[in-house]
């Protein structure tokens, strides 16, 4: 049962361990001792090298690794039209640590540019590979849920819900103008629907503002008028992340909660699910994937650790997640991306790729 259309059997979520010489470029250009041309050189050089490594680990996709990105959300979302990464008092709260203090204002009417950079992002991959380009970008509801109240210009809003309407608008321009760049797989990356499976960060989310009544309805409305326009031949994806920051997490509970509307009501093409610990819950929640085209891809390889899984244990888990939805409606993949800030996790880059072709050697034993 292999797949020659995304999701594959051997998939990837998308961002890997910047390389040495990504680290050093971008820290000397922000000193202000590298120019922005030579730093896109660099980021040339190193994104080609990563994507012929992609290539030689057998995966059907490549992806930039998210090399030119600080953070796999802020970077895209703070080029929005209407929006800014601020500094505040206090960063995003994983397990022992916190990321820079930096959170998304909304400062006007929010809109997709037509000259995003992300769009020469995604054109530089497609130029230089040889198998499926993929795009990563963060899903709408991040920026619904992790601005801050108070960095609502109530000139432009009344208030958080009054953005739903123009960022599903600016999300549907985004979904047309990648695929008018070539773009036929796209990824919306989410941590929305993991923390709606904690009740600690609903709690979190409540006190800053956010009214949790009935959100997860308003997302899938949210999501599914952002990619209403896709066309037929564009798919479109999305992560399930529960946070990844120097090999710490955020979020706790299993899918129970959300299953239903995420899985049956979104129209997603595909769902990347983290199941990597026992933090994830178990594989019943996937019940309520209907039968048909959508894909779950089990991310039961972890980002998080250098340590390989022991294959038979990974295949033992595909078999125990068959029991819920069919074995052709599964693929696998990392967890998590490997560096979904630039810092990344907590690893090699030999043991990274090492987990990558042990991804692709158990989908080819698996699905052929």
């Amino acid at each position: 049962m292999p797949r020659t259309t995304p999701p594959f059997r051997a998939d990837q979520v998308g961002s890997f361990l910047r390389t040495p010489a990504i680290r050093d470029a971008r820290g000397r250009h922000e000193l202000g001792e590298l120019d922005a041309a030579e730093l896109r050189r660099i980021e040339d050089r190193e994104i080609a090298e990563l994507i012929r490594e992609q290539e030689k680990a057998g995966l059907q996709l490549a992806t930039d690794g998210e090399y030119r990105r600080s953070w796999w959300h802020f970077d895209f979302i703070g080029l929005l039209e209407g929006v800014e990464i601020v500094e505040i008092d206090h960063g995003i709260q994983f397990q022992g640590v916190q990321t820079k203090p930096k959170s998304p204002a909304i400062v006007g009417k929010i809109g997709f540019p037509p000259n995003h950079p992300f769009l020469d992002h995604f054109a530089f991959v497609a130029a230089n590979t040889i198998v499926t380009p993929k795009m990563t970008i963060p899903s709408p509801t991040v920026l619904h849920w992790r601005a801050e109240s108070s960095g609502i210009d109530a000139n432009a809003y009344a208030n958080r819900d009054a953005i739903l309407e123009d960022l599903a608008a600016a999300y549907r321009d985004a979904v047309k103008a990648f695929y008018d760049a070539g773009c036929r797989y796209l990824q919306f990356d989410d941590t929305t629907w993991a923390y709606l499976c904690s009740p600690a960060e609903i709690e979190k989310a409540a006190a800053r503002g956010v009214d949790v009544e009935g959100i997860a309805d308003k997302y899938v409305k949210l999501i599914n008028d952002s990619i209403r326009d896709k066309p037929a031949d564009m798919v479109i994806t999305t992560h399930v992340c529960r946070g990844n920051f120097k090999s710490t997490w955020i979020s706790s509970g299993g899918y129970e909660p959300v299953a239903e509307p995420l899985l049956a009501g979104c129209n997603y093409d595909g769902y990347f699910l983290e199941y990597d610990t026992e933090r994830a819950g178990g594989f019943e929640p996937l019940r309520f994937l209907p039968e048909g085209d959508k894909i779950v891809v089990l991310g039961l390889i972890t980002s998080k650790s250098g340590d390989l899984e022991a294959p038979e244990d990974v295949k033992q888990r595909i078999t125990e997640a068959s029991q819920f939805v069919r074995l052709e409606q599964l693929a696998l993949s990392p967890q998590c991306g490997f560096a979904s800030t630039e810092e990344g996790n907590v690893l090699t880059e030999e043991q990274q790729w090492a987990k990558m072709r042990e991804i692709v050697e158990l989908a080819d034993e698996v699905w052929g």
